[in-house]
């Protein structure tokens, strides 16, 4: 980021991604006495959050994530999604969509219900829908057909995808193959495949999540691998909490200790003090970069602020 420090003045030269050379040294500035983070996923219409949002929402403020995407699961959750962010304005946005868990309440009006979700300058993504035949919670060629009309809608919509993908990577990479020559981007979140996986996912070019499921994959070719071997470019890699779930259990015996003594008191204090496995919340994000910081062996403020600058060209956040 040498070259982006040395230019500045009243007309900053534009860069490809259409963030200008002074906004990236703002963030640099701002990530270097704290972090500022985007929290791509969390699924704050969870009832778990019913009684004190307004705390949970402050303490992510306080923890340094500046923007909290909140997940569309179903058609109500979408509604309700984008609701939240009217309360929060700037700091909330959402996406609409129905997970696979869903697809089986899937009607004929479901698809112009979120395509006008989706007209809301709020509403920033498509999803999270996809595919998961681990709980076929609905039957595997309803989950297909429901997510297959979901990247048309973002096809014709122009929205990023926000895509959920469990043991399903075959069906998932034909179905996003037909729509190679006009889909928008997209993000596969909450990823927790293998080498292989990640490597066709970005291929494609898609960009990858990553939450606090580090703290318990110990495989030879998971998500702990794929980091360690620098497998995700830092420009493809962004970061979420799927709050209230993904709890990153930083105690646990699974972690090795030099991970474990990259965390910093002050990220642990608010993991430690607000988030739970019954309840996990975004203020837990800065323990989950300091992890993926570790694992990659990179500085943590550079994996902040690239996950920041990704989820900025992704969504268009202000």
């Amino acid at each position: 980021m040498a070259d982006s420090k040395a230019k500045s003045g009243n007309n900053p030269e534009k860069i490809a991604d259409g963030i200008s050379e002074l906004k990236i040294k703002q963030i640099e500035d701002e990530v270097a006495s704290s972090y500022l983070l985007v929290d791509i996923g969390a699924n704050l219409t969870n009832s778990k959050y019913s009684r004190d949002l307004d705390s949970v929402v402050e303490r992510a403020k306080d923890a340094g994530v500046k923007k909290i995407m909140v997940t569309g699961a179903s058609v109500q959750c979408s509604k309700e999604a984008l609701r939240l962010t009217r309360l929060y304005p700037g700091m909330l946005y959402s996406s609409a969509g129905i997970h696979p868990h869903d697809a089986k309440t899937w009607t004929d009006d479901c698809y112009d219900i979120i395509k006008e979700l989706a007209s809301n300058p709020e509403c920033v993504a498509i999803g999270e829908c996809g595919l998961d035949f681990n709980r076929n919670f609905s039957p595997q060629d309803v989950q297909m057909e429901v997510f297959e009309k979901q990247v048309q809608l973002a096809c014709e919509v122009g929205k990023p995808l926000f895509l959920h993908e469990r043991d399903a990577h075959d069906d998932m990479v034909r179905i996003l193959g037909k729509f190679k020559d006009r889909m928008p981007p997209a993000v596969l979140h909450c990823f927790t495949g293998t080498s292989a996986q990640a490597l066709k996912y970005l291929e494609m070019g898609l960009y990858i999540g990553l939450t606090g499921f580090l703290w318990k994959d110990k495989s030879d070719d998971g998500v702990r691998s794929i980091l360690e071997k620098g497998l995700i470019p830092l420009d493809r890699l962004l970061i979420e909490t799927d709050a209230p779930f993904m709890y990153p259990n930083v105690r646990g015996s699974k972690i090795p200790a030099n991970i474990k003594q990259a965390l910093s008191d002050r990220s642990l204090s608010f993991l430690n003090r607000y988030c739970t496995f019954q309840r996990n919340e975004p203020c837990a994000l800065p323990v989950i970069v300091e992890m993926i910081a570790a694992y990659m062996k990179r500085p943590v403020e550079e994996v902040a602020m690239a996950t920041t600058i990704n989820a900025i060209k992704l969504f268009g956040f202000s």
